[in-house]
């Protein structure tokens, strides 16, 4: 690991400060970066994502993907905790925090929109930054692609229903260009970039030097997607930092518990660490531009809803990455 690398996580806490403060500095820049937009997609955003998630794809062996077969156990793993259990438990954390815990500090109608949005972020397991996690935490490049291209199937079929049955609502509007542009920018280009990149290079060797020179370029751009994401919403967290941070504390619980499931069923049924990991962390993790766009379709701009599901963004980079740290250092202790 590099000293850059090794300190991530100091120059990500810098990064969010710096955002901090350039959304109170430079209103004028930041209000242009949120305009460029489609379908609820932060353009630029996702060609930070995109630089992310590119370098990992490089690492795409075609020829390796007949072996996901022959070990389906994490794949089992990361579809039973995203659909079977992440929805549910993020259901009943919302409910217990906002309708007991927190009901002193929140009117019952704020109560009703956080727990709607948090739900939202529970039905919407990870797309893009997966790659960066697995990136990582020396991931299996090939099986964290089919783990995310699974996932992603099912969450066609699967997130409209499962939000209508906890939110109660019949007339979920799953918004296709949102869901269908995201999986565009952050799978399929980034995949087909690659694998036309290792078909240039040729050998494993120049492979594995070109992999080394630009995942520094990986880091950084992580590094400025927190400072934009944190710019965009650095008044929200000026102006209400109580609220900030009680929507915070059931998304937290949720994150490390669905990580403790998964890491831990993994290292039960005894899935090497180069799935373990990325298998732990899509289910952690949340599609965050589908979810915002969800909770504004339904409930609006303002809305708590709305509100929480942003509350989402700024909570996974860090613990995401106390997440990483903690999947590298117990790596040993898988085989």
């Amino acid at each position: 690991m590099s000293t850059f690398e090794r300190y991530l996580t100091v120059w990500v806490a810098l990064a969010m400060a710096a955002g901090i403060l350039i959304g109170s500095l430079a209103p004028g820049l930041v209000e242009a970066i949120s305009l460029a937009e489609i379908a609820s997609v932060n353009l630029v955003v996702a060609v930070l994502i995109w630089a992310m998630v590119y370098p990992m794809m490089v690492g795409v062996d075609p020829a390796s993907l007949s072996g996901v077969a022959r070990q389906p156990t994490g794949l089992v793993i990361t579809l039973a905790v995203n659909w079977l259990i992440k929805p549910f438990t993020m259901a009943l954390l919302a409910v217990v925090f906002f309708e007991s815990v927190f009901a002193p500090f929140i009117a019952p109608e704020d109560a009703a929109q956080y727990t709607a949005g948090l739900i939202l972020l529970g039905a919407a397991p990870c797309t893009a930054m997966v790659f960066v996690w697995s990136q990582l935490t020396k991931g299996d490049e090939t099986y964290t692609l089919v783990q995310v291209t699974v996932n992603d199937v099912i969450m066609v079929f699967a997130f409209a229903p499962i939000v209508a049955f906890l939110l109660g609502v019949t007339d979920i509007s799953v918004p296709w260009q949102t869901l269908v542009l995201s999986v565009a920018l952050y799978v399929v280009l980034p995949l087909l970039a690659g694998l036309l990149t290792r078909r240039r290079l040729g050998s494993d060797a120049a492979i594995d030097r070109f992999k080394a020179r630009v995942k520094p370029w990986s880091a950084m751009g992580l590094i400025v997607t927190v400072a934009i994401l944190f710019a965009l919403q650095g008044q929200t967290i000026l102006d209400r930092p109580l609220v900030i941070a009680l929507i915070a504390t059931p998304i937290m619980i949720q994150s490390y518990g669905i990580f403790a499931v998964a890491y831990c069923a993994a290292w039960l049924l005894k899935v090497p660490h180069r799935v373990a990991a990325p298998c732990a962390m899509i289910g952690t993790s949340n599609f965050f531009e589908l979810a915002v766009a969800v909770a504004i379709s339904l409930f609006g701009l303002g809305s708590g809803a709305a509100l929480a599901t942003v509350v989402g963004v700024l909570v996974e980079v860090p613990v995401m990455l106390s997440l990483v740290a903690f999947a590298n250092r117990t790596r040993p202790g898988f085989r």
